[in-house]
């Protein structure tokens, strides 16, 4: 199948506008995660989303889109409640509590996933297929479901992107102002139960944090600021979903979910290398001029030093 049949298949567009939806509303919440320095925190709320699809699953008997998504978030939703328990009640750090509920949850993942695929029900077939993602599964109603989640998510944002916003920046600032500090953190991790829950079935709990991530840090490298970041960071996944799926499509069936987090890797090492300010390129030619400017400084200082004066011999 050549590119132009490929682009007009009906079940290859409505892949492409599944990865499309992930890309922009990953970019748009990971932002906040990435700002917030919770990287990780993506990674731990995809990896709990595993028992929650499992027991979906044992619940219903069937593998049901709307089923596994309810289950995913109910989990991810428990898990942000025990990390903040956690991270209040004790003197466990956040980083910590992050590791303790990614490892604890993922455990209980898959030791449900094993069970489910040793009993005698009759649909198990692919439900492994979470892990890692199984974007050509995606129907015209999974992606219909998904962009409403994506709709809903960046209404939030954009609802309250100033308390987002300060929050992310400055939170004893926030504090003082009388914001909600405890409701907006919480809140923040809701959306990013609901971006993973998107990308569940497109890329797999374990390299959904990619794409929370990915695309963010690479729109850091061209702006400053935090709007212009949200929308290069959209862009990036975007384009990244569009990438990783048509390199699947045209590659014999390559994985789809890897593909799309090594297209968001390519753009990130670009972006890490020639973006105009922060870029390793750039910094290499600041470093050489500096270096150049003040070579000459001390070369100039040193002729005006030595430099008999009028009048001496």
């Amino acid at each position: 199948m050549n590119f132009l049949q490929l682009i007009q298949d009906p079940n290859t567009q409505w892949i492409l506008a599944g990865t499309l939806l992930l890309g922009i509303c990953s970019g748009v919440i990971g932002c906040f995660a990435y700002l917030r320095k919770q990287s990780l925190m993506g990674d731990a709320l995809a990896h709990a989303a595993l028992p929650g699809i499992c027991v979906a699953f044992m619940l219903t008997g069937t593998k049901s889109i709307i089923g596994f998504l309810i289950g995913a978030l109910v989990a991810g939703v428990v898990a942000t409640f025990a990390i903040g328990y956690i991270t209040r009640e004790s003197r466990i750090k956040q980083d910590a509590a992050l590791g303790i509920i990614l490892s604890v949850f993922f455990g209980i993942g898959i030791v449900l996933l094993t069970k489910i695929q040793h009993s005698s029900y009759g649909n198990q077939s692919g439900l492994d297929k979470f892990l890692f993602g199984h974007a050509a599964a995606m129907v015209s109603d999974d992606v219909k479901i998904m962009a409403l989640i994506c709709a809903f998510l960046i209404f939030i944002t954009w609802l309250l992107f100033k308390e987002f916003k300060i929050v992310s920046f400055d939170p004893n600032f926030a504090k003082g102002l009388g914001f909600p500090i405890k409701l907006l953190d919480q809140l923040i991790m809701l959306l990013l139960v609901v971006a993973v829950v998107v990308g569940i079935q497109a890329v797999g709990v374990v390299l959904m944090a990619a794409m929370l991530i990915t695309p963010a840090v690479s729109a850091r490298y061209w702006t400053n600021k935090l709007h212009y970041m949200i929308i290069l960071a959209s862009a990036i996944g975007g384009i990244s979903g569009i990438g990783g799926t048509l390199l699947s499509s045209l590659g014999n069936n390559l994985p789809t979910g890897p593909l799309i987090v090594l297209s968001a890797t390519v753009i990130f090492v670009f972006s890490l290398l020639f973006a105009p300010n922060k870029g390793v390129i750039a910094k290499m030619r600041v470093r050489y001029y500096m270096k150049k400017t003040t070579k000459h400084s001390i070369e100039n200082s040193i002729m005006t030093a030595t430099k008999p004066k009028e009048g001496q011999s």
